[in-house]
């Protein structure tokens, strides 16, 4: 469950609590039971009402549960304590999650974890329910894994992390909280709408009407609430929120106070509707707002005029995809900081060849002047072969060496290796450019380590130069068709707006991984002219190109393209109404 998500009703704790009061009032004398005297008697009478029996056994003690708070949504709003907990757990129990990111490793190479899909509350009835979501829980822990237990928003704030910490205290299981940011306060802030401002607004109150959607009278007093002031933060749906509406302005609170509904907040459907307390309902209708959502109600709504960011970001609600790895891509947290949703081009997997002609290779190292590497693969398989043939970094001395990528050149680093020609771009077309320009490439010896079936741009131009080139792949890299399942839907249903490539073999990469057909629907902008022509050989839509080849030109002509095709549709996280 998460802050949308309400149980068990207040008015029942406070029936159990009053039922122990009256007991208590009616017979002060001890009655000789063996109960905790610690424990209050109506925490004793909710337990007995409403947790279920797991059991009283120790668990593991290894065993431990982290309730999680995973934020509204924006994956870059998980606090560090949460991704660094998601990055070293056996088990992931999880509801609905609005970025499957969250629950990846940081580090692709790391085993994944054990995932539990519980369901997405409300109207889902494929959810768990709260008794088998505990007792999951309990058993998880009791294996000894270390659980984290993923809910949106903050745990404590309209969720079920504090019923499911107390069922772990009952289990008498390990547990710990991690606060997440609060969805209420962060969908506002990035509506910009606050909640509190110095002259306008010195209070606030967050409440939901969730509790009354299935015919019950609401447990809270509204009309104490029109009365309380300040700025009214409401976690609510499309459907309930009129007859909460009307209850507010029956309680006192003017019909035309500014009000404002943020659907989807800090995602890229991530939309804003505007009016006041007694037209919302019918704006957000014509707005076609029904997903539960998020209603602030106060003065602070009409600072949105002058504050508002996020949703006027030249990229916002733009999906962009990027061909090199987004986790470590300069061009992807620009693309984010213009309010793209960034999108990741699988890793294909590789396979490695046979070793044989670079074991050969490796006898002879000294008569080659230039040692040239494709790709940080390229490094690394090199130098496990390296190192298989009891040598090291020595046996490099008498040759120069030289990389495509920056990631390539840190791979070298990583082994006390550093490149002997400096090109301005790292892609292959910049370490030729820069090679070009040296009289030590004409004539000399050079072993090119590649990929089989990869680009051969550098390699041509070698040749070109008059170096004698001989050329070992030693692995092969293959589309990994599970992993780029999810992609192909998106592209085929349109909700990928625009590809970025930045060299020729990000072109073959992305049309490999895609298939031809498809990667032909995608407008796509071009780091350079290499890039174009690649892509046009393949029959892609190249749109744009850079006006040189730097990230920041790169950013700027997504960003003119952009302002070029249809608005995009509202697509973001889907929550029940």
């Amino acid at each position: 469950m998460s802050e949308n998500d309400v149980s068990p009703d207040d008015d029942l704790l406070s029936d159990a609590f009053l039922k122990s009061t009256d007991a208590s009032d009616s017979d002060g004398a001890d009655d000789g039971s063996d109960s905790d005297e610690s424990t209050p008697s109506w925490l004793a009478a909710y337990r007995d009402e409403y947790l279920v029996d797991v059991g009283s056994h120790a668990a593991s003690p290894d065993g431990i549960v982290h309730l999680v708070g995973a934020g509204p949504g924006d994956p870059a709003l998980l606090t560090v304590r949460a991704r660094t907990l998601l990055d070293v757990c056996d088990a992931i129990v999880y509801d609905v999650v609005a970025d499957a990111g969250m629950i990846v490793r940081s580090d692709p190479k790391q085993a994944p974890a054990e995932l539990h899909f519980v369901g997405g509350g409300g109207s889902d009835a494929s959810a768990m329910s709260q008794d088998d979501i505990n007792q999951l829980l309990v058993r998880l822990a009791r294996e000894g894994k270390r659980v984290v237990r993923l809910t949106d928003g903050d745990p404590w704030i309209f969720g079920s992390g504090s019923e499911e910490a107390l069922a772990l205290a009952e289990a008498d299981v390990a547990f710990d909280v991690v606060p997440g940011v609060t969805s209420g306060v962060a969908s506002l802030a990035y509506a910009g709408i606050p909640v509190t401002h110095r002259g306008i607004s010195t209070a606030v109150t967050i409440a939901t009407d969730y509790q009354a959607t299935a015919g019950e009278t609401s447990p809270t007093s509204w009309s104490a609430i029109a009365r309380a002031g300040g700025t009214l933060v409401l976690h609510t749906n499309a459907k309930q929120f009129p007859r909460t509406a009307a209850a507010l302005i029956e309680g006192g609170l003017p019909g035309e106070i500014p009000a404002a509904a943020v659907q989807n907040g800090t995602l890229l459907g991530h939309r804003t509707v505007v009016a006041t307390l007694e037209t919302l309902s019918a704006e957000m209708r014509r707005g076609g707002v029904t997903a539960p959502s998020v209603i602030v109600i106060g003065w602070t709504v009409v600072l949105r005029d002058e504050l508002a960011w996020f949703d006027r970001r030249p990229l916002h609600g733009r999906r962009v995809l990027v061909t090199q790895p987004a986790r470590r891509s300069g061009l992807a947290v620009r693309l984010r900081e213009q309010g793209a949703q960034v999108l990741e081009l699988p890793a294909a997997t590789v396979e490695r060849l046979d070793p044989a002609p670079i074991q050969e290779a490796m006898q002879w190292l000294e008569q080659y002047d230039w040692i040239v590497f494709a790709s940080p693969n390229a490094v690394e398989f090199f130098w496990q072969e390296l190192r298989s043939s009891d040598r090291d970094a020595r046996a490099l001395a008498a040759s120069r060496l030289a990389v495509v990528g920056a990631s390539g050149r840190s791979a070298l680093l990583a082994h006390g290796l550093s490149v002997d020609v400096a090109a301005e771009r790292p892609d292959a077309e910049g370490v030729l450019e820069a090679l070009t320009e040296r009289d030590d490439v004409p004539n000399s010896r050079v072993l090119y380590i590649t990929g089989q079936g990869r680009g051969d741009v550098l390699l041509d131009g070698l040749e070109q130069l008059g170096a004698m080139v001989e050329v070992i792949a030693l692995y092969r890299e293959l589309p990994d068709a599970d992993a780029a399942a999810p992609l192909l839907d998106a592209i085929a249903r349109g909700e990928v707006h625009i590809v970025t490539v930045a060299t020729s073999s990000a072109v073959d990469a992305f049309v490999d991984a895609i298939g031809p057909t498809l990667a032909a629907t995608v407008p796509m902008v071009t780091l350079d002219a290499q890039s174009s022509e690649r892509a046009r050989e393949h029959g892609l839509d190249v749109r744009a190109e850079a006006r040189e080849a730097t990230l920041a030109a790169l950013v700027e002509a997504v960003n003119e393209l952009a302002m070029t095709l249809d608005e995009p549709s509202q697509v973001g996280r889907r929550d029940d109404a």
